[in-house]
């Protein structure tokens, strides 16, 4: 299985979830787990998707849920496991 680190980053806005969820579906990315969280007005988001089915190259990924999280107002970073678990070893 091919897993990667999703994290999304902003200010709470309408939609965020719904965008980012559409978008992962329309590419055939399932989703894992999930685990979101709103402090003071700021959305985080974590998630651990399933890339096994999709037919688009890592690289458009990253950049295009990058452009989307332009379009909506976060930031919106992906790597794959290996990377984020080796970067995240203590």
């Amino acid at each position: 299985m091919k897993r990667t680190i999703i994290t999304v980053v902003g200010k709470d806005t309408v939609g965020i979830i719904a965008k980012v969820c559409t978008y992962l579906a329309k590419n055939d990315i399932n989703i894992l787990d999930i685990s979101q969280t709103i402090v003071q007005g700021y959305f985080n988001m974590m998630m651990i998707v399933d890339t096994n089915q999709t037919s688009r190259h890592f690289g458009d990924i990253v950049d295009e849920l990058s452009a989307l999280g332009e379009e909506i107002g976060v930031i919106i970073k992906c790597q794959k496991e290996e990377i984020f678990d080796t970067m995240h070893r203590i």
